[in-house]
């Protein structure tokens, strides 16, 4: 098979200069109709033409129209096909002068982002199609494996949306409103759209204070609030204590301010949960880092007060600057210690997303194989649940998925060969964070009196 030369390059001299490709024939100067070289004057002529024409062809298509398709410089400095979501005009400039909100299109909602018309190639530009017609093709050109992965990222966690609601969904958020938010030493861009009150809609970042959430919109404001607020920590009672992590419960309830701002801030970062404005149903558990200033927030997980289905955590999320260090891990198996402290099983709000499936079933795949490694003799289903506080469906499904479950004369059985442990328990990855029990020091919420 033959294969594509691109044009390499050689140096000479110390200067570098196009060397010519191998394709059969030399390089030929421009000539003009009748065959004869063009001079340089004549040259120069035609460039100036065509970039005019290109000039001319360039402003007919703007301002873009939303819907268009086109490729945009992203922060790595090379081009990304982008879709436009909408446009909004420049406060000093020409009729046509537009910034443009992008979705990067082989990436996830929350890399979205306003740019200006010089980040976009005009000479890419594709005119605006029918979005069903267009999906269509597209699923038909996409191998399993593109699709896969196209449903992860843009359809994550809306499970339980029909197709309309959905649609409203994206409409509704799909333009992020807050671009950064300072909070404590960070700036931290955020990833998606939260509905903060009206007044706030002009803000591009705000300024949280720490310990107490609330939020401001300009830096100063912060400052005269910090010498102010007296909180160091979350306004709650320390349950957990072990080294420099702590753990504070938040009572929705009687720190509503506290839990609706948590929701506000949670939101930018999360794309597929509803926002809790009535928080006094909810527990907040929020996990700190701590030293001589303070305690600082790196993530949290709710629970309802009381949940009909055994849920033992509605949301949960880690904030950006502590991604990777093991913390979700963190906050999934401290759900499941206080679950046991209440000497009931729980389980996670459904429905999961695909990310948090998959966090779930490492966390469920790496405490059951644990206890099967160590375990002599025969386990059942309900004894694993006991011991682990995770519901029997969850086990069922997890160890089926593992293919370590067998049906047998009327009876599901546990195959648990060593090595087959092994190779599961090294896909499933590091566990994270130990919670060490013993500095875990809570009481039930249907036993605070």
């Amino acid at each position: 098979m033959g294969s594509l030369e691109t044009p390499t390059t050689t140096e000479t001299n110390g200067s570098a200069t196009p060397a010519v490709t191998s394709n059969g024939g030399d390089h030929k100067p421009p000539v003009t109709a009748n065959g004869a070289p063009l001079s340089s004057t004549d040259s120069r002529i035609v460039m100036a033409q065509e970039s005019e024409a290109t000039k001319k062809r360039r402003a007919s298509m703007l301002p873009l129209e939303v819907g268009t398709r086109v490729m945009c410089r992203w922060r790595d400095g090379k081009y990304h096909p982008v879709k436009v979501i909408e446009r909004r005009k420049m406060h000093f400039g020409g009729p046509n002068d537009y910034e443009y909100y992008v979705h990067y299109t082989e990436f996830n909602r929350r890399l979205d982002e306003w740019v200006k018309l010089e980040q976009l190639d005009l000479d890419s530009v594709e005119t605006v199609v029918d979005e069903k017609v267009e999906d269509k093709v597209t699923s038909l050109k996409m191998t399993r494996h593109q699709k896969r992965k196209i449903d992860e990222t843009h359809v994550e966690g809306h499970e339980e949306l029909d197709a309309a609601s959905l649609r409203e969904h994206e409409e509704f958020t799909k333009v992020k409103n807050i671009a950064t938010i300072e909070l404590g030493r960070y700036e931290i861009e955020t990833w998606y759209f939260s509905p903060f009150p009206p007044e706030y809609n002009d803000c591009l970042k705000l300024y949280f204070c720490e310990f107490c959430l609330n939020f401001m919109k300009r830096k100063e404001q912060l400052q005269r609030h910090m010498r102010k607020c007296d909180l160091k920590h979350p306004p709650g009672d320390e349950i957990y204590r072990s080294g420099t992590l702590s753990m504070f419960e938040v009572d929705g309830k009687k720190n509503k301010v506290y839990g609706q701002n948590l929701c506000y801030l949670a939101k930018l970062f999360l794309d597929h949960k509803t926002l809790y404005y009535d928080v006094d149903l909810f527990l907040f558990y929020v996990l700190c880092e701590c030293d001589d200033r303070g305690c600082h927030m790196v993530g949290y997980f709710s629970k309802e007060k009381h949940s009909e289905e055994s849920y033992n955590l509605a949301c949960i999320l880690t904030l950006p600057p502590y991604q990777r260090k093991g913390y979700g891990k963190f906050l999934i198996a401290f759900s499941y210690e206080l679950s046991k402290k209440e000497g009931k099983v729980g389980t996670p709000e459904r429905p999961l997303s695909d990310l948090g499936l998959l966090s779930y079933r490492g966390y469920w795949t790496r405490v059951l194989l644990d206890i099967l490694k160590k375990h002599k003799g025969n386990i059942s289903i309900k004894e694993l649940s006991d011991m682990t506080a995770i519901k029997a469906e969850d086990i069922l499904t997890t160890l089926q998925s593992l293919e370590l479950i067998q049906y047998r004369k009327g009876q599901h059985v546990i195959c648990a060969d060593p090595k087959v442990l092994d190779r599961h328990l090294k896909a499933a990855g590091r566990g994270g964070l130990e919670v060490d029990v013993s500095k875990l020091i809570w009481t039930p919420y249907k036993e605070q009196g």
